[in-house]
């Protein structure tokens, strides 16, 4: 009996071979294993908050300036999707001191350092007025305030 499981255990390890040319297949799927764990998704979270009485207009801004950008920079490969988020219904617990909370999922670390920058070249894409950017800025800092940004990946 204690040969069988020997000859089990032993089965089940990988081939030891001292050939060079097994070396550079083992090594590839090594590199590919992390190429696939760096490209792990990570979430990039805003959570906003709008300013007393601007609640509806600043939805309305995410609906009319923002989303629009989005829909470019999802386009050009800056983002996979982005879902806006809003509280609906306050429970026993503490309740959110958000109004909106925007979540844009990225292929994983390196589409993180890219996201600003193809943001700003979305932006100029489809408001290509720099005047009119201006003023989408301006107007949305009136409207809201920036709470916290968060970086988030799934739980494995």
């Amino acid at each position: 009996m204690r040969n069988v499981a020997l000859v089990m255990v032993f089965s089940l390890l990988p081939f030891a071979s001292s050939s060079q040319a097994a070396r550079p297949a083992a090594r590839g799927q090594t590199a590919t294993a992390a190429g696939q764990a760096a490209e792990r998704p990570v979430y990039l979270v805003y959570y906003w908050r709008a300013r007393p009485g601007k609640t509806a207009e600043y939805s309305d801004y995410i609906r009319t300036v923002a989303e629009p950008i989005d829909a470019d920079a999802r386009k050009a490969g800056v983002f996979e999707e982005v879902h806006t988020y809003t509280p609906a219904i306050a429970t026993g617990a503490p309740g959110a001191d958000w109004t909106h909370m925007r979540v844009f999922r990225l292929k994983g670390y390196a589409a993180l350092d890219r996201f600003s920058q193809g943001m700003d070249e979305a932006t100029r894409r489809v408001v290509p007025d720099a005047a009119q950017r201006s003023r989408n800025s301006q107007h949305a800092a009136e409207m809201r305030d920036l709470l916290r940004q968060e970086i988030w990946q799934e739980f494995r």
